[in-house]
């Protein structure tokens, strides 16, 4: 059995926040009724097509497992529809802009007034305050949520990273709200609002660099590079290119074959606990016991010295060998992967962590799997539903309309 079956879904979400969060429901079982406006659906079904008329990879990698159905709800017909589908779903998803639903005259009270056991769920740029009414894109999060000024090289621009932490990750953060308050509802019989701003769900991934801002009032950020090299550190958590976020300091370093291979680096990590095997791979057996480099507070100011040794051994190895050759010695390190490899690594595709999915009019592609093992609850990824593919099944079976009723509904407009 599913783990969320038997709980229906009302999506009324579009691009990735919201469709982020009810695939990801849609993959533990829950039945995910995506709405879409009649000819026109998600506008994602549309954008950076590879295959002209059919569904972009955009649209279907970020919906899976779900049932269409097509609805005008600003016509009277549409509404009644709309009103009737509250009344029998569990929760109800949206990323409008601000106050769409509202003009179209479903605010949250009148919602909770039609059952009083729904769940509200709803992704906005910012929470309250002077930015609430702003729209807000992926990197637009990134920029005010912490992650652009903290991320890229001292003395460069801001950077945006290639993880969707805006986006996707806003919507990670909303399905965690969705089912905590399935489970209050349990005990209290009441749904509830849930809402998550992306700004807010963006600091939530960048805690360490809220971290370091409070550690810069009582000194220097000492594992940072700049530390070593003698440069100021201002006022704010400055950008600290590859460093590592925690305790332990890391770098990207070449391996064997940069040249010519843009991926051809490793992430390596000078962990306290494995220092004198680091030592000893890198052919520096003196630096266990030289007090520059024999505690982690020593090394602190030669950084530079110590990961230009570290790449000088990693340039003659291939980033796989580095791996080989670190691993049994619980150094830790990590492969630059590209999307090529990862798209072809076996391992992967045996866990579902990588899909293979089969699609009526573009044919096999990749998606993501679901990134959550359940031991009881496998997910099987199934393919993103055409638009209005599930329409008089779900005015049926959810609505109650007769086949008479349904075609009066489409010929009225209203799906």
């Amino acid at each position: 059995m599913k783990a969320l079956a038997g709980v229906k879904i009302l999506d009324f979400t579009h691009v990735q926040s919201g469709p982020t969060c009810t695939q990801l429901l849609a993959w533990f079982g829950a039945d995910v009724i995506k709405v879409e406006r009649p000819g026109v659906g998600d506008a994602t079904r549309g954008q950076l097509r590879d295959i002209p008329d059919v569904d972009s990879l955009y649209f279907t990698m970020l919906n899976h497992n779900k049932r269409s159905v097509t609805l005008n709800s600003k016509s009277d017909k549409g509404k009644e529809i709309l009103t009737k589908m509250i009344e029998e779903c569990d929760v109800m998803v949206e990323n409008f802009a601000p106050g769409a639903l509202d003009r179209m005259g479903f605010p949250w009270e009148t919602i909770q007034e039609i059952n009083p056991r729904m769940i509200y769920a709803s992704i906005k740029g910012f929470g309250p305050g002077p930015f609430e009414d702003c729209k807000v894109y992926e990197n637009v999060a990134q920029c005010a949520g912490g992650a652009a000024s903290t991320t890229g090289m001292l003395g460069g621009v801001p950077i945006v990273t290639g993880a969707q932490i805006g986006d996707s990750g806003t919507g990670l953060h909303l399905a965690l709200g969705i089912v905590t308050a399935l489970y209050h509802r349990e005990q209290s019989g009441r749904g509830q609002r849930v809402s998550t701003a992306m700004q807010d769900g963006v600091l939530n991934l960048c805690r360490v660099k809220l971290r370091d801002q409070q550690r810069l009032e009582h000194g220097p950020l000492e594992e940072y590079s700049q530390f070593g090299e003698g440069i100021p550190f201002g006022e704010a958590t400055p950008r600290a290119g590859n460093d590592s976020g925690g305790g332990q300091p890391g770098r990207i370093l070449k391996c064997k074959g940069w040249e010519t291979d843009p991926d051809a680096f490793t992430y390596f990590i000078t962990q306290a606990a494995v220092w004198k095997n680091i030592c000893d791979v890198i052919g520096k057996p003196e630096w266990k016991e030289d007090e520059n480099f024999s505690t982690p507070p020593a090394r602190l100011p030669h950084l530079n010295e110590v990961f230009g040794a570290i790449e000088d051994w990693t340039m003659t190895k291939t980033k796989f060998e580095v791996m080989e050759i670190c691993n049994p010695l619980n150094i830790p390190v990590g492969p630059i992967l590209s999307m090529k490899e990862i798209s072809e690594e076996p391992s992967l595709r045996e866990t579902g962590t990588v899909v293979e999915v089969d699609h009526p009019e573009r044919g096999s592609y990749l998606s993501v799997g679901c990134p959550i093992k359940l031991s009881d609850s496998p997910v099987e990824v199934e393919r993103s539903p055409l638009l209005g593919e599930h329409t008089d099944e779900i005015l049926k079976q959810v609505v109650g309309l007769s086949d008479d009723e349904i075609a009066e509904a489409k010929e009225a407009g209203a799906v």
